[in-house]
């Protein structure tokens, strides 16, 4: 191999890394997962996360921040990302997880639960709905009714309400 073959090489996959694409689990409409499990909607990735430890991935949209015109601003222009394109095989997920081992164990849901019951993670103030992977998993929380939950100040998970 040449040194501009091995180049190109290291410089299509710092490309590839770069574009962080939706799980398989994630709403449709959602643009980023919280570090706390929960998704954003949110259409910037500034304050998306906030009250969810922060942003641990984005898929959405860059922000668009205004530009100062100069001769750095012509060169920004012709070098824009391209936008990222959905994974087509396992080993184009994102970089997270790329670099941790697959989970090999599923969290056994806490017992209880069922009957219309959301379970409410008492740690970050956001209930989930049944069928979601977080339902009974969640470190700290409790099941309730969903009218209670939003009663007593919870809010659900990626601000979807359960059906």
């Amino acid at each position: 191999m040449t040194i501009k073959t091995i180049a190109f090489i290291c410089a299509m996959s710092l490309a590839a890394a770069g574009h962080a694409t939706a799980p398989a689990g994630a709403p449709a409409e959602a643009n980023g997962l919280c570090k706390d499990g929960s998704y954003s909607t949110s259409a910037t990735k500034k304050g998306a996360c906030k009250g969810h430890k922060g942003v641990k991935n984005w898929w959405g949209t860059a922000e668009s921040k205004p530009e100062k015109k100069s001769a750095k601003s012509s060169k920004t222009e012709a070098a824009a990302e391209p936008t990222a394109k959905p994974a087509s095989t396992p080993s184009e997920a994102t970089p997270a997880a790329a670099t941790k081992p697959a989970a090999t164990t599923v969290a056994k849901a806490a017992p209880g639960g069922g009957n219309g019951k959301v379970w409410v993670n008492t740690e970050s103030k956001v209930y989930h709905c049944q069928g979601d992977r977080w339902y009974g998993t969640t470190k700290q929380g409790e099941y309730m009714t969903e009218a209670d939950a939003t009663s007593k100040g919870y809010r659900a998970d990626a601000g979807k309400a359960c059906k």
